[in-house]
């Protein structure tokens, strides 16, 4: 009986203590900085597939407001993020000897810059890429979507990463 006892207590303290540890990437002194300037990527791809740009607009500000607690502005913010969708393209894959590819890769390039105006040496330019290959079987309207949205959280993560996290 004493054993059970002590089992009991031992439970009851274990399960009322509670650590919590939210891993977001963000690296982000919020004392020196508060405003965030997300300027529209627009979509400069030779290839132009109409719901791209909003998709991905607003999956950029969706990430930066869900792991961050940094206020969007205008103008004259803090940070600032700014670029373009440079690249939709589509390139066929693995020819098969009857000269058609068996599959097809949809790539998606994103130019996008950085500026810190609260710390010195984290400014940065880079295109960033993400692709995903697919059945030349399939058409590219019965996948494009699911496509496009693996796509842009790819490249999303990245830019986050890129910019809010120090490692």
């Amino acid at each position: 009986m004493k054993r059970i006892l002590t089992l009991m207590v031992a439970f009851s303290l274990l399960s009322a203590c509670s650590i919590s540890y939210k891993f977001t990437g963000a690296s982000i002194d919020y004392n020196l900085t508060k405003t965030l300037q997300l300027s529209h990527f627009v979509n400069q791809a030779p290839l132009v597939y109409p719901p791209l740009e909003n998709l991905f607009n607003e999956s950029l500000k969706d990430m930066f407001t869900k792991n961050t607690r940094l206020q969007f502005v205008n103008q004259n913010g803090d940070m600032e993020i700014e670029g373009e969708i440079v690249g939709y393209e589509l390139t066929a894959l693995a020819v098969q000897e009857d000269q058609f590819a068996s599959e097809t890769r949809l790539t998606m390039n994103v130019r996008m810059r950085f500026v810190n105006n609260k710390v010195e040496g984290q400014n940065k330019e880079e295109t960033i890429s993400a692709n995903r290959t697919f059945s030349s079987n399939v058409n590219l309207t019965d996948v494009q979507d699911q496509l496009i949205k693996e796509l842009t959280d790819e490249i999303v993560d990245q830019i986050f990463n890129a910019t809010m996290a120090n490692w």
